[in-house]
């Protein structure tokens, strides 16, 4: 069983306290539109895994990559480290956590200049390449996808009708596709009215704004469902 804690969008000032560590995750996933110093602090209290994907409001993720010295490097000259420090950055690739496989794909659909946007079309061309990690990986290490984190949800699966807030058409393809257990998307802010999940096939689709725990069985256990915290 794998204690999930998943955030997205507006910080909650509880999990700033002791609640983040006493609700003891087993894994942090955060699916954008969050400050790096929280996520960063999320990932120091829990001491867990944070997995994340940007959104449209984030800045743009750094590239630099650490040589072997320890250092960091942007074009080949030293730089600062790359933040959110401590986390790991899921948009267009495929990891494991926890002992759970996800698949990320960050921001949304563009309404405005800035980073993280994409238009359908280019979503669509990110999606594949995304399809094409996650057969590699399987043919190497076999394993179904237990999560897909993204920013924004599917369009007309938990969307909006305001351009801001539309649904990425490239995520139906991609249920179809890897059937992940879980779909998890910030973006559309509930404003103190929960969003409900929404099934498609074998995936439950959950907005976690602003935050949500709940456990993921082993697909080796026999217990039937998954349950949530209250």
């Amino acid at each position: 069983m794998v204690r999930v804690l998943a955030v997205a969008d507006e910080v909650c000032d509880a999990l700033w306290g002791a609640r983040a560590a006493a609700l003891e995750p087993d894994l942090v996933l955060a699916a954008g539109d969050l400050p790096w110093d929280y996520l960063e602090f999320l990932a120091s209290v829990t001491d867990r895994p944070v997995v994340f994907v940007p959104g449209n409001h984030d800045p743009a993720v750094s590239s630099a990559r650490q040589h072997r010295s320890g250092q960091f490097l942007r074009a080949g000259m030293p730089c600062e480290p790359p933040r959110p420090a401590g986390c790991h950055n899921a948009d267009g690739v495929v990891l494991d956590a926890a002992g759970l496989r996800i698949a990320g794909l960050g921001g949304c659909v563009r309404y405005r200049p800035g980073p993280n946007q994409y238009s359908q079309r280019e979503y669509h061309k990110r999606a594949a390449r995304l399809l094409r990690r996650v057969g590699r990986l399987q043919r190497r290490l076999p394993g179904p996808v237990d999560v897909l984190l993204t920013h924004a949800p599917p369009r007309g699966l938990g969307d909006e009708d305001d351009r801001p807030h539309v649904g990425i058409d490239a995520l139906h393809p991609v249920l179809d596709r890897l059937h992940p257990r879980w779909h998890l998307h910030g973006h559309i802010h509930p404003y103190g009215h929960p969003r409900p999940d929404r099934r498609v096939g074998e995936t439950t689709i959950r907005n976690v704004v602003p935050y949500r725990m709940f456990e993921i069985p082993d697909v080796r256990d026999s217990a039937p469902g998954d349950r949530d915290d209250p």
